[in-house]
């Protein structure tokens, strides 16, 4: 077969096709796999397992979206770069780039439950008093902690479970709420069940985790957007960090122009009603707010962009939450996010109008603040000082400001979610 191919050679019109041949030697075996193209080396990113915080699994969020990152279907924005590396490690949050087809991408956002700073500095704080050393296996040292024992036990997540916890979520928890945690946490396989039978030991000390750091994004699962809720898509976790759906904070709309305020004011009082009236009847507060703590899709519609201080009481069944002296427990777990001397509101101190008048004192002044000609200004400005002292309701309070400010807002392309809808409904 050799010789055919170089008797092919000499023969051949091409002379610098008979140099190729004569180059390799008249190899059959060579000249069969030669190539005319070199193919194109697609480079490799190499995340690091301490960048993603898999390092520290299973004490971490989950691992349902690591596929996406390692196949370069989720991208932070300097991947687009030329460079392509990595952020710094030490941020909270990232702006990444999220696909399902490798042709059409949207926006996402990549956060971590707290700093990789305030995380390293717990995880030494359980080595050192778990096991007595700086460094140690994350994983075991809670593993042989009373309250993960316990968990290990339980077929059924109930409130002895959490108390103590530090999560403003589970301050007042009702098992109504736990089992909807249970049914819906989505770092599992879904099983549709109250009791933790599907759970592996794994999964429960990451859903433990999960809900001692930070329960924002637990709270994300089981009050999804698709069914009405006001908070962003959850995409997925990856180690320590969490993918959802983007939202540009608050802060970033101060200066915007007057009907855009009034309406963001708008769709903030409507957030808050929902907040206290709604078909699962849980009452939801917030025990702080600020200007990242909503956010508004590209679309202008605006959701709860940080829900780690949301605290829900269950309306059906707040006469078997636990007590304040059950609540004030403390363990390891109360303290993962570094606060664990912080004092925690009492579940029966929470008035109808808590949101509200935190909303009013922080958020609406900034939106607010000289938009309008004077005597609808003033009408705002009357309305936002006496907001926390009045004794009216929180609903009579805000269809007041709602009635002031929706003549002031417009119906245009501007407003993708309500347009043209606006042009031919009441509601707007």
């Amino acid at each position: 077969m050799g010789r055919w191919i170089c008797c092919l050679c000499s023969r051949a019109a091409d002379p610098l096709m008979l140099l190729l041949v004569l180059a390799l030697g008249c190899n059959p075996s060579t000249a069969a796999t030669a190539s005319p193209s070199v193919p194109h080396v697609k480079p490799s990113y190499s995340f690091g397992r301490t960048f993603l915080g898999l390092d520290k699994c299973n004490a971490c969020i989950g691992t349902s979206i690591c596929k996406k990152f390692f196949k370069e279907e989720i991208r932070f924005d300097t991947w687009l770069s030329s460079h392509l590396k990595l952020p710094p490690s030490s941020l909270l949050s990232y702006s990444g780039n999220y696909t399902d087809d490798a042709k059409s991408w949207r926006l996402v956002d990549i956060t971590r439950l707290t700093s990789k700073y305030q995380h390293d500095r717990a995880d030494k704080r359980i080595c050192t008093a778990l096991l007595k050393t700086r460094t140690c296996s994350l994983e075991r040292a809670l593993r042989r902690t009373q309250r993960f024992q316990k968990w290990l036990r339980a077929k059924r997540l109930t409130p002895d479970l959490v108390q103590g916890l530090s999560s403003p979520m589970l301050r007042c928890p009702s098992q109504r709420l736990l089992d909807r945690i249970v049914r819906r946490y989505a770092e599992v396989p879904d099983a549709g069940s109250i009791y933790m039978d599907h759970l592996t030991d794994r999964d429960k000390l990451r859903l433990l985790y999960t809900l001692a750091v930070n329960s924002h994004p637990i709270l994300l699962q089981i009050f999804p957007d698709v069914e009405g809720w006001p908070f962003p898509r959850y995409l997925g976790s990856c180690g320590r960090l969490l993918v959802s759906a983007s939202t540009r904070p608050l802060r970033d709309f101060y200066g915007a122009a007057p009907e855009v305020a009034a309406d963001l004011a708008l769709q903030l009082l409507a957030v808050l009603r929902s907040m206290g009236t709604n078909d699962l009847n849980y009452f939801f507060y917030f025990t702080h707010v600020d200007a990242g703590t909503f956010g508004v899709f590209s679309n202008g519609h605006l959701f709860i962009r940080d829900a780690s201080t949301l605290g829900i009481i269950d309306k059906e069944e707040a006469g078997i939450q636990l007590t304040d002296g059950q609540q004030d427990y403390r363990d390891i777990f109360s303290c993962l996010t570094l606060d664990c001397q912080s004092a925690l509101v009492s579940c029966g101190s929470i008035r109808e109008k808590h949101s509200l008048v935190m909303v009013c004192r922080e958020l609406l002044p900034k939106l607010l603040a000289g938009k309008f000609p004077l005597p609808v200004q003033g009408r705002i400005d009357a309305f936002l000082q006496r907001c926390s002292r009045d004794d009216r309701g929180a609903d009579e309070a805000m269809a007041e400001l709602a009635q002031i400010l929706r003549p002031l807002r417009s119906c245009d392309s501007r407003f993708a979610y309500r347009y043209p809808d606006c042009r031919y409904s009441d509601k707007y």
